[in-house]
């Protein structure tokens, strides 16, 4: 039972307890809770993190995308029975870098951890994990970690190593290593299940629940093979996008479905570790559609869209299993009795590309790639089927969590707490502009540096690389799948200088350097590559 059923005299000595960590936190540095949210909740809840990696908003049916690309029951569920945000943004899109600014509530500049290639998390740093598990909660994470330092903050922990692959995956647990056999999120799944299972019942909880899935290559489960029947999907508008209107950054990328995916993307050769049941299942299925892709000699526009609906067939078919995790995960907590006493979250670490603009991947400011999905379900605290578009990030969510559980907010967090928002009071302060850097660059994409300012019209954009250093502003009211900059437009001559301004100050209140480290972009790039704006 959580701790918020537990006798007088534990709460009390939990209320003290909370109180003499504020005072001795504050003397290091921190901040006790911030005043918009003075009010603390009745209980400390239990949290639950789901936690998917490249999860686009546009494969969750409650968001409602046009194409319907799939179902979604068990998460749609959160949305339903909580709060469904529409804008929520990352400040660095990609998956190692969003999982350091999750746990630290720092942007990457601050905590030390800027891109996929030779980034490694300092473990010795605060993090919201560390926090909660010195305010009387019991910790957990499970699955995908990708920080390559071991965790720390966490009484438990079982973690794939580096990304981790999708049939009978090894992990580290504890720091040793072992073999799982199974399918990846089924196996991730079943670890949360049974720690919840033997967890000390006198605590609150936070648990940690991290898919591969749905990441590239894309392997769906053996028995979800086959699951769209062979559907032809509707396609984006852009998915033949020429990229005229912009500059040379989106003319020269390499992250398309017609030029970048590989025979191993796209299924023409089988995957490591399978067992002779499951290749016998998997070439059952793959064998006969790629011998009629072979004979049919695709080219041009119609070899595209062969590539476009077997990547959606495969990606999501990887989330068939992640919805049916989440399905499993909030049974257990309405049959133990859980469910009111649990704050649960879903989301992703940063939005993805399902064909728009051609692409696939990440990394971009644009919409898709920026803009990740979040659900989140308190009983008693979030008003059900509530929707949500203010500005909010990942780099909340530390302070979300710290909030909500009475604990102390470290005052150099860069974020805001959500509490007030999940309560239907929005601060009359809240952010109207949010700050956006990118920084891995040449390898794996070619996607140039940038960063830039958001708002909820408009996206300034500063590209940073030696060979380009230019600007672009798209204004989504009028141009909502971010086709045409008009940076140049004399129309939009005080826009540009406002939003300048704006970026300046931010960049000034998050203490970016003029000059991120060399080590930041994972590979040879001169140093002149990024400059303050002007």
């Amino acid at each position: 039972m959580a701790v918020s059923r537990g006798c007088a005299r534990r709460q009390a000595f939990l209320i003290v307890g909370r109180a003499f960590a504020v005072v001795i936190l504050g003397l290091a540095g921190a901040r006790a809770p911030q005043a918009a949210c003075a009010a603390e909740p009745a209980r400390r809840p239990n949290i639950v993190l789901i936690y998917s990696d490249d999860h686009a908003y546009q494969a969750i049916s409650a968001y409602g995308d046009p194409r319907r690309l799939v179902e979604t029951p068990h998460i749609d569920r959160l949305s339903r029975e909580g709060m469904r945000f529409d804008r929520c943004l990352v400040p660095n899109s990609i998956c190692g870098p969003c999982r350091a600014i999750v746990l630290t509530g720092k942007y990457s500049h601050i905590n030390g951890f800027y891109n996929n290639s030779n980034s490694r998390f300092d473990g010795s740093q605060p993090t919201f994990p560390k926090i909660l598990r010195q305010a009387g909660y019991q910790t957990a994470i499970f699955g995908k970690w990708h920080l390559v330092s071991p965790p720390t903050g966490f009484d438990s922990w079982c973690i794939l190593p580096g990304q981790g692959v999708y049939y009978h995956p090894p992990m580290i647990r504890q720091g040793q290593r072992e073999q799982l056999t199974g399918y990846v999120t089924d196996r991730i799944t079943d670890l949360a299940l049974d720690w919840l299972k033997s967890r000390d019942k006198s605590k609150p909880f936070l648990l940690m629940c991290q898919h591969k899935a749905p990441h590239r290559e894309w392997l769906p489960a053996i028995r979800h093979l086959g699951h769209d029947k062979d559907r032809v999907y509707p396609e984006p508008a852009t998915l033949f996008d020429d990229y005229s209107g912009r500059g040379k950054a989106e003319h020269d990328q390499d992250m398309t479905i017609a030029r970048t995916m590989t025979a191993k993307d796209l299924k023409f050769t089988e995957p490591e570790g399978l067992t002779p049941e499951e290749r016998k299942a998997w070439d059952a299925y793959y064998g006969p559609r790629n011998q009629a892709f072979k004979a049919a000699n695709l080219t041009g526009a119609d070899l595209v869209r062969f590539k476009y609906n077997r990547y959606l067939h495969d990606y999501l078919g990887c989330i068939k299993a992640v919805d049916e995790s989440v399905g499993r995960l909030l049974d257990y907590l309405d049959a133990e009795q859980l469910a009111n006493d649990t704050l649960v979250i879903y989301t992703s670490d940063q939005g993805f590309y399902l064909g728009e603009h051609g692409w696939f991947d990440k990394r971009w400011i644009f919409e898709e790639s920026l803009r990740t999905p979040l659900l989140m379900r308190w009983p008693g605290v979030i008003q059900p089927g509530r929707v949500d578009d203010h500005l909010v990030s990942n780099v909340d969510f530390a302070e979300t969590f710290l909030d909500a559980a009475g604990a102390p907010i470290p005052a150099d967090m860069q974020g805001r707490s959500l509490l007030p928002i999940l309560k239907g009071k929005t601060p009359a302060d809240w952010r109207s502009s949010f700050y956006y850097q990118y920084y891995e660059y040449p390898a794996p994409h070619h996607v140039r540096p940038h960063y830039g300012v958001v708002t909820d019209r408009y996206k300034l954009v500063r590209f940073a690389a030696p060979d380009d250093n230019s600007w672009e502003l798209f204004d989504r009211k009028t141009d909502p799948h971010e086709l045409r900059s008009v940076y140049n437009e004399p129309a939009y001559a005080q826009t540009r200088d406002e939003l300048k301004h704006e970026l300046a100050r931010l960049r000034e209140v998050l203490h970016v350097p003029a000059e991120p480290p060399e080590s930041a972009y994972g590979g040879p790039v001169r140093k002149q590559a990024v400059k303050p704006s002007r």
